[in-house]
């Protein structure tokens, strides 16, 4: 799988090195890498790095949870994961289990896009790749709060 294979180990990639590769990788690579035992993996540190990528000065007085949710998990159901911005800061939660402000349902490759800074969200969101339920104010904003890598 080309580029993808050097991934390796992922936690030890550098986000605009890793935004590369997805912008080099075709739909069928990154919907492989989404469907292989390095998913969770991925998905771990993605989102582990959102609060080191926020983006406090343009963050203002806001306040959110936002639940993200990535479809095409192996058992067919999806992988959420919750962010709290509350107080300047950025903080993943342990489990989705408070009421989001946002959720946001996306496939793993699209999602994979997004957070590359490879794909458009606002158009996945008028195509209907992306969906978010709740804010959608915040969700128009949100790639203003984090310092997305571009591939």
């Amino acid at each position: 799988m080309s580029d993808l294979d050097a991934l390796g180990d992922f936690s030890n990639i550098d986000p605009k090195q890793f935004a590369a590769y997805v912008k080099s990788a075709s739909d069928s690579q990154l919907a492989d890498i989404m469907n292989s035992p390095q998913r969770k993996t991925i998905l771990d540190t993605i989102f582990s790095r959102f609060p080191e990528l926020f983006r406090a000065d343009r963050a203002g007085s806001t306040n959110a949870i936002i639940h993200w949710n990535i479809t095409g998990a192996p058992d067919g159901g999806a992988d959420s994961y919750e962010l709290v911005i509350a107080n300047g800061a950025c903080v993943l939660s342990p489990s989705p289990d408070q009421e989001p402000k946002l959720a946001i349902t996306v496939g793993p490759v699209d999602f994979l896009k997004v957070v590359s800074g490879v794909g458009n969200p606002m158009m996945m969101f008028m195509t209907g790749k992306l969906k978010a339920k709740g804010d959608l104010g915040l969700a128009a904003n949100i790639a203003n709060l984090f310092d997305i890598p571009k591939g």
